[in-house]
């Protein structure tokens, strides 16, 4: 499969929904969405059913933000791998960019730019998206507006450019081999790195599948983080101290093309609170990790990992908070 037919579909809604006014998202979601369309997204949003997204999540996002416009980063397409190639879904990564003028979830807003990091699956089905996870970064988007919800992270965060080679807008058709490629690695790092549990020593273990001068692009609360080095110091040993106990990995789907891949789970994992924790002390808790990964490639290790993690939500599961 070329994947030509679902790309074009998918960017066909996202121009529909970057046209709507906010009364307008439910016409331009309608168009392409199945009858009974899924939508999963983080907190405080989580599942929506049908044309509900429109008044939970597009209308007041579309009210708060002046002449919002989607600036793309990565857009690719594939079968997913977990349910043995059967469903298509496409991919998309990058911000969503306006002026915050009204308040949005309570944040006070700037007058001035600001972004929201995305990422999304949307499984396409019978010239229809069924299914989409949308992941984005609100805690970024509150430190924008200085309102950030954190204490000092391990990394360092920015507003996250694209790929380093700026190749990540697959429109075209691309090589199966080199999506085939692209996939075995993954699987490759994910058998490395899924279980805490190869015996390596943590530097050892990241080079088996990442190149020595990796970037991995972190959420708000955790960081970017550059080289094997600084990654083991400033995110991988740290978080693997701060929980234990981890469920094997368990992914919704798993996608790639070219040289970029990527999944995401409902949850990926859960893992038990057993040490500190973005400036929080052990709960003991078990905690469910909503995540989206995007992957690039550079001939045959991971060049650069673009994170997306529900910290909100384990933020509110650590204090005791539902919803």
């Amino acid at each position: 499969m070329d994947f030509q037919a679902e790309k074009a579909l998918v960017l066909d809604h996202f121009a529909a929904l970057d046209r709507a006014e906010p009364e307008t998202v439910a016409d331009a979601l309608r168009i392409r969405v199945s009858a009974d369309y899924r939508w999963r997204g983080f907190a405080p949003f989580g599942e929506q059913s049908g044309l509900a997204i429109a008044d939970v999540f597009w209308t007041p996002f579309k009210s708060a933000m002046t002449a919002l416009q989607r600036r793309q980063d990565i857009f690719f397409a594939g079968l997913n791998e977990i349910d043995r190639f059967q469903t298509v879904w496409v991919c998309s990564m990058g911000h969503l960019m306006g002026l915050f003028d009204r308040p949005w979830l309570d944040i006070r807003p700037t007058g001035k730019l600001s972004f929201l990091r995305y990422a999304e699956f949307n499984r396409v089905e019978a010239g229809k998206i069924a299914e989409t996870a949308m992941f984005f970064d609100i805690p970024h988007f509150m430190a924008q507006a200085g309102q950030s919800p954190f204490a000092a992270q391990t990394g360092q965060h920015l507003v996250q450019p694209g790929p380093a080679d700026h190749g990540g807008l697959l429109s075209g058709k691309q090589d199966p081999e080199d999506g085939a490629a692209t996939l075995a690695l993954i699987n490759s790092m994910i058998r490395d790195l899924g279980t805490w549990e190869s015996g390596l020593p943590l530097e050892e273990e990241l080079a088996q599948t990442w190149r020595d001068d990796m970037l991995w692009w972190g959420p708000e609360g955790i960081g970017a983080t550059y080289t094997i080095e600084r990654y083991a110091q400033q995110h991988a040993a740290p978080f693997r101290a701060a929980f234990s106990d981890r469920s094997p990995t368990n992914h919704v789907c798993r996608i790639a093309e070219g040289k970029f891949g990527g999944f995401f789970g409902w949850p990926n994992f859960s893992a038990r609170m057993t040490g500190p924790f973005m400036g929080c002390p052990p709960t003991g808790q078990r905690l469910s990790f909503n995540v989206i990964d995007i992957y690039r490639r550079e001939q045959d290790r991971l060049a650069e990992n673009w994170v997306f993690i529900d910290l909100m939500s384990i933020w509110r599961a650590m204090h005791g908070e539902s919803g």
